[in-house]
């Protein structure tokens, strides 16, 4: 049983119990880095489209919904809001959004594929605050020709309501215009591109 002193089995067996032992904590530190892979239910929740029923919109009304844990204001523009809209041109950095972010279908004059319905990310494009809605067309202390718009109190960036930046403010672009769609006449769905339901 013994060579050179040495208990052969004995040392079989340590090398095995030492190699299963091994294995199994191998195992045991591999699955929490494989779960932490994969996303949880809330990530997955967290990136899923936001369905939003804008029929219950009043006219001049903003509601806020979370998409990927983001902001995201949704406006109903009145025909007031849309012809200022066109009166501000002047005084916007990238009123044709050449510079901005937004899917092509909302590359236009109001950002949207419906005139009356405004859909942005609500984040300031210079450092990620959330800028107010201020629709009233009235001097401010910010603007005295304010038409109506975004301001973000944390550095003065501001925006109209197709959110588009104004020159001169530390935001250099436009507000993000997300992925979205309708079904129907009532339902955006946020995060879902227009072309994806087609």
């Amino acid at each position: 049983m013994s060579q050179n002193g040495v208990n052969v089995g004995r040392r079989r067996f340590l090398v095995a119990a030492t190699s299963v032992v091994g294995a199994v904590g191998a195992v045991g530190v591999a699955i929490p880095f494989i779960k932490y892979w994969n996303p949880s239910a809330k990530a997955k929740a967290a990136g899923a489209p936001v369905r939003v029923n804008v029929s219950k919109l009043q006219p001049g009304q903003q509601v806020i919904v979370e998409w990927r844990g983001k902001p995201v204001f949704i406006v109903r523009r009145t025909q007031e809001i849309l012809d200022n809209i066109r009166k501000l041109e002047s005084r916007l950095r990238d009123p044709s959004s050449q510079q901005s972010e937004q899917p092509s279908y909302a590359q236009n004059e109001f950002r949207s594929t419906r005139e009356d319905i405004l859909v942005l990310v609500g984040l300031c494009t210079h450092l990620g605050c959330s800028p107010k809605f201020m629709p009233e067309v009235k001097s401010m202390d910010f603007d005295a020709n304010w038409m109506g718009g975004y301001y973000c109190p944390c550095h003065g960036s501001k925006f109209d309501l197709a959110g588009r930046v104004f020159t001169g403010v530390p935001a250099p672009t436009n507000l993000v215009v997300p992925p979205y769609s309708y079904e129907g006449d009532d339902i955006l769905t946020v995060g879902v591109d227009e072309k994806e339901t087609a």
